[in-house]
């Protein structure tokens, strides 16, 4: 390969909560173990090096006042919705920058919904989610994703519609590909999906900032791009920050091809003065969506898609009475440890803590709405995936410390 995915980085001292924190209260590394972080969803690989350069090139220049965003920043995105997603049409004026997916989504329920007025979501559920809906009292109504007999999440859209008529919901939150399960969905999903949002005229948030992370053969569509319908009613929010790994930057962006629902998001953002983009931020992603971007994220899916056939393979063959769904898109696997816990007589809380003692850092997924989930990140070199494994196998699934 041409980039560096295989360099295990020492992040120690370097401001990164992935190995400076353990999510997982009163768990502790037992002595003789070093830590592997598949916890938080950030990467552990270098950067890309364009993104790099183009920071310090702008570093070079010893001014940081007032700017307005330059063209290079709409033209970067532009062009990469259109070489990846392809993605037409979409002009200047659509883009807006966002400090964060999360902050958009906010602005949104705002503008388009009252206090204490139902949002429908997926479950599982991203956490964020969960937090920006009741940060913002708003009423959270849940559609479960349900596993087809081939192990697939797949949309209820017989409970979508039961509840959107029920509840009287006109605004929904969409994430696609889907956070924690790495459902990457279909057209005919999606039209289908679209076709009740619009049956019950709800303001779509969809969620895209994983489009980048698609695995093996599967394939983004953008929510906007199913239909003309679709393309009206959709806020899409997208970020460079997981494909290239810059959250600690902080910077996303909205797609919204709609002018009204663009004007009244703007509006509500623009009135808690929060938005102001960083212009590190603004040229790293300038950097990230060069050509050289392009390959380097073909190259990382290809490691993520082998990082995570590996780990399934593992998980299916060696413990039993775990089950998940391989993932389509993500870097991140969501573990059902219902039937392993109940065999062993032991608690979710019991199962965490025996994998931080061994120094495998992952993450309690009850909070994405299912009572036995763990959640991993495998976004790390190949070796701390099989290294990983092989300390759950030995002493935590078919062992102990």
């Amino acid at each position: 390969m041409k980039y560096d995915f295989t360099t295990i980085l020492d992040r120690k001292g370097h401001d990164a909560i992935a190995v400076e924190h353990i999510p997982i209260p009163g768990a502790e590394i037992a002595e003789g173990f070093s830590l592997i972080p598949m916890w938080v969803a950030d990467m552990n690989f270098p950067t890309l090096p364009t993104i790099l350069e183009e920071v310090r090139e702008r570093l070079n220049h010893p001014h940081f006042g007032y700017f307005e965003l330059p063209d290079a920043y709409f033209e970067s995105i532009i062009q990469w919705q259109k070489d990846r997603f392809g993605v037409e049409g979409i002009q200047r004026e659509d883009i807006g920058y966002e400090n964060g997916v999360l902050g958009c989504v906010a602005s949104a329920l705002q503008a388009f919904t009252a206090p204490g007025e139902a949002v429908l979501m997926h479950s599982p559920t991203y956490i964020g989610f969960t937090g920006t809906m009741e940060s913002n009292g708003r009423k959270i109504v849940l559609s479960d994703l349900k596993r087809d007999e081939e192990g697939v999440w797949r949309m209820d859209y017989e409970d979508m519609e039961k509840k959107l008529r029920e509840h009287r919901i006109h605004c929904v939150i969409f994430c696609s590909p889907h956070n924690p399960t790495g459902r990457v969905w279909e057209r005919a999903e999606l039209e289908r999906a679209m076709e009740l949002f619009r049956k019950y005229d709800c303001i779509v948030i969809s969620d895209e900032i994983w489009s980048d992370i698609v695995l093996d053969r599967a394939k983004h569509i953008p929510t906007q791009s199913v239909s003309e319908d679709a393309k009206n009613r959709t806020i899409a929010v997208y970020a460079p920050s997981k494909t290239f790994n810059l959250a600690g930057l902080v910077g996303s962006y909205h797609v919204i091809r709609n002018s009204w629902l663009r004007d009244r998001l703007e509006k509500v953002s623009a009135m808690s003065h929060y938005n102001t983009p960083n212009v590190l931020s603004v040229h790293a992603l300038i950097g990230a969506y060069k050509s050289e971007g392009r390959e380097w994220v073909d190259e990382l899916c290809q490691v993520l898609g082998e990082n995570a056939a590996y780990a399934c393979d593992f998980i299916e063959q060696k413990f039993h009475g775990v089950s998940l769904a391989r993932p389509q898109g993500t870097y991140m696997l969501y573990l059902d440890c219902e039937a392993w816990c109940r065999e062993h007589g032991k608690t979710l809380d019991e199962l965490l803590a025996a994998g931080v003692r061994v120094g495998v850092i992952w993450q309690d997924g009850r909070p994405f709405n299912r009572p036995y989930s763990i959640r991993m990140n495998l976004a790390l070199p190949h070796v701390r995936v099989k290294e990983a494994m092989e300390r759950l196998d030995r002493y935590v699934f078919n062992g102990s410390l």
